[in-house]
């Protein structure tokens, strides 16, 4: 077993004797994801750092509900991201997050392809204003795949959703951001 998953389990043993610690631990290890993920579905910081503490308050007291110890992270996007939901249904917002929030994960290659293209210009800031436009379902899609790295199956089971709707969704939501750089000037999009 590799030290980071004997980390994790011991977080979860921890959890489930209701180890305050283990919750600290718990933030340490996945705030900053979490924190990233939120703050791209809800546009705003302050929004996303309460879901982010309500979603943790959650699984502290729900650990019991974790089927499979190895997909600790997962289950934790799962509930950031129902938060997230049930914020984006009761407030509106006004402010856009700051750009310096998103920080792209993807290894530079000599040649980027599109979809590497795509992941450095959410540091630019022009891409995170144009996912802030789109709706929140496809929002949650750009941001699940390309930010989070999960494949349209996971996403799929995250968001309970056929992978057909996953992938239509994705289509869309690069068709309309396409469509936004374009009308901005943007016109090194593929």
């Amino acid at each position: 077993m590799a030290r980071g998953e004997e980390h994790g389990l011991d977080i979860i043993a921890g959890l489930k004797r209701k180890d305050e610690e283990a919750l600290v631990l718990l933030m340490q290890q996945y705030g900053d994801d979490l924190l990233r993920t939120a703050c791209l579905l809800l546009r705003d910081r302050q929004e996303a750092e309460e879901a982010v503490q309500d979603s943790f308050i959650a699984a502290f007291e729900r650990i019991g509900q974790l089927r499979d110890d190895t997909k600790l992270k997962s289950w934790l996007l799962r509930i950031v991201v129902n938060r997230c939901r049930m914020k984006q249904r009761t407030w509106s917002f006004r402010h856009l997050f700051p750009s310096a929030y998103v920080d792209g994960r993807l290894a530079k290659e000599e040649e980027p392809g599109p979809e590497e293209r795509l992941v450095q210009r959410w540091r630019s800031g022009r891409l995170t204003k144009a996912v802030h436009r789109l709706s929140y379902k496809y929002r949650e899609v750009i941001t699940l795949y390309y930010f989070q790295e999960m494949g349209v199956a996971e996403i799929a089971d995250h968001l309970q959703v056929s992978k057909n709707t996953v992938k239509a969704r994705l289509a869309r939501g690069r068709a309309y951001l396409k469509q936004t750089l374009e009308k901005e000037g943007e016109t090194d999009w593929t």
